[in-house]
């Protein structure tokens, strides 16, 4: 090969490896930028991402690139980086205790899949927030894509309900060796109640659009109506009893007439579509068999009985992250399950962490309350995402979570990457009030 040839094919390695680099700058711009997409676009890989199942680990790599990508945008902007809120300590304590029990186990993925399910991302997602969802166009963003995720959840509940199973995207959900509640509208979570418990969050949310007018017309008409059969679909009683009374209390609650008017339609809607239900020899059995079903009652008080046990064996030290399963299925040995899980947050949290870890899960959960304090200022004007009505509808959100909790384990990272998102940004809504107060009184 000729000297002019080698130095042409350098040049031609150098110009390719500039492009490549200047391609790489360019999105890695594009994303400091407009970090808000890249943070719902990690949500929506979370969305399709079962827990407790070996599926790929995209989300883990979409996850990093946030961190990455929001921390570097936060320190060429020279923002200031004040991660500290009330619930930063409690949440740093916590992740803490469970990190510190895991490490203390043999290594199992599914463990560490678990501590970044319930700790780990929605912890982390609730500090990005405060940097990411910061701007009008940013929360705009963030409602667009709650309506979306709504309407998709909705349409995937309502083709399992009627048997248009070749519409339902991912096939996994069909998939019977997969998750559980293969009979019910599991969405891609796998399960029944934590599809429900999504419903019925992001219908608030759908409500709150609509009483400002981000949800209008015929798309407000088709989302709204199609929640409650959506609901229906899932079969589970407390999904069911959660959204009654959610639209229930909001109906009553609340000072605007057109949400009000929503939530009658809503109710009467499931009524009707219930009713409708009934017309089908099929469904008037299943769903007279969900209603008078006692089985999975009394294998859950069996099972909140030996978890009851364990916590009194254990009532300090906790027996750490994920020893339930197997130590139940030790203690429940007359009843021929595959797993065993206690489908209930708080005895879960109870029994893996002890009476200190359930202090601190609980001081958790009265901060999460106290963020729906309504500020004073233009932060929460009317006719604005997080607004005052939006916070007087925030102890909702979090009580239908909550209600559901009791019988279901939170282990779903989407559902909790979506209320901590949501909880990050008033906490920055809160922080700017009271930095604009601390101003004017310094002035």
């Amino acid at each position: 090969m000729s000297a002019s040839a080698t130095i042409s094919r350098r040049f031609s390695l150098a110009e390719v490896a500039c492009s490549a680099a200047a391609a790489l700058v360019r999105s890695v711009h594009a994303l400091i930028t407009a970090p808000s997409l890249l943070f719902l676009a990690t949500l929506t890989v979370m969305l399709f991402r079962p827990p407790d199942l070996q599926f790929y680990s995209l989300d883990r790599f979409a996850f990093l690139l946030l961190i990455f990508v929001v921390m570097l945008g936060v320190f060429l902007q020279r923002r200031s980086l004040r991660l500290t809120s009330r619930l930063t300590w409690p949440m740093l304590a916590l992740l803490t205790l469970a990190l510190s029990g895991a490490l203390t186990q043999p290594f199992d993925p599914q463990t560490w899949s678990l501590l970044a399910a319930k700790f780990v991302v929605p912890y982390t997602l609730f500090h990005l927030s405060v940097f990411v969802f910061d701007t009008p166009e940013s929360l705009r963003r963030f409602e667009t894509f709650s309506l979306l995720v709504l309407a998709y959840l909705s349409f995937t509940a309502i083709a399992f309900l009627i048997g248009a199973t070749g519409l339902i995207f991912p096939r996994y959900i069909l998939d019977e060796s997969l998750g559980i509640h293969i009979d019910r509208a599991r969405g891609p979570f796998l399960q029944a109640v934590a599809n429900g418990v999504t419903l019925n969050i992001l219908g608030l949310i759908a409500l709150d659009a609509f009483r400002r007018g981000r949800l209008r017309g015929v798309w407000a008409i088709v989302l709204l109506a199609s929640l409650p059969v959506a609901i229906l679909a899932t079969m589970t009683r407390t999904v069911w009893v959660s959204f009654a009374g959610s639209a229930v209390v909001l109906g009553l609650r609340t000072s605007n007439r057109s949400v009000r008017r929503a939530c009658l339609c809503l109710v009467v809607v499931g009524v009707i579509g219930t009713m409708g239900a009934l017309l089908s020899a099929e469904m008037r059995t299943s769903l007279h068999d969900r209603a008078e079903e006692r089985g999975p009652i009394e294998i859950r008080m069996a099972v909140y009985k030996a978890g009851w046990l364990m916590f009194l064996e254990r009532p300090i030290s906790g027996w750490g992250i994920n020893q339930m399963p197997p130590e139940l299925a030790k203690r429940m040995s007359d009843y021929h399950l595959q797993t065993f899980w206690v489908h209930n947050t708080y005895l879960e949290v109870l029994v893996e962490h002890g009476i200190f870890g359930f202090a601190i899960y609980l001081s958790i959960i009265v901060g999460l309350f106290r963020l729906g304090r309504k500020p004073s200022l233009s932060y929460s004007a009317a006719g604005n995402f997080l607004d005052k009505e939006f916070r007087a509808m925030w102890p909702l959100i979090l009580a239908v979570y909550l209600v559901n909790a009791t019988f279901v384990v939170m282990n779903y990272q989407f559902v909790n990457g979506l209320l901590f998102t949501m909880a990050g940004m008033l906490s920055a809504q809160n922080r700017r009030e009271s930095d604009t107060q601390a101003d004017v009184l310094a002035s």
